[in-house]
């Protein structure tokens, strides 16, 4: 899996329908607009599972 820094996954999540709740620290807290589970914090691989990311997105 390649590497990518917090800012531009957070750049896919959003224009993947995601916005950004709450932020503390350099955890950032995002939910789906349309409904569903809050991402967790914890592995790159669970977060872009959930957002149906893929890994050429990033």
């Amino acid at each position: 899996m390649k590497t990518v820094d917090g800012n531009r996954f957070c750049q896919v999540l959003e224009a993947r329908g995601w916005k950004p709740v709450r932020t503390r620290g350099s955890h950032r807290i995002s939910v789906p607009v349309h409904g569903g589970a809050s991402l967790k914090r914890g592995l790159r691989k669970h977060l872009m599972k959930l957002a149906d990311i893929h890994e050429s997105e990033l």
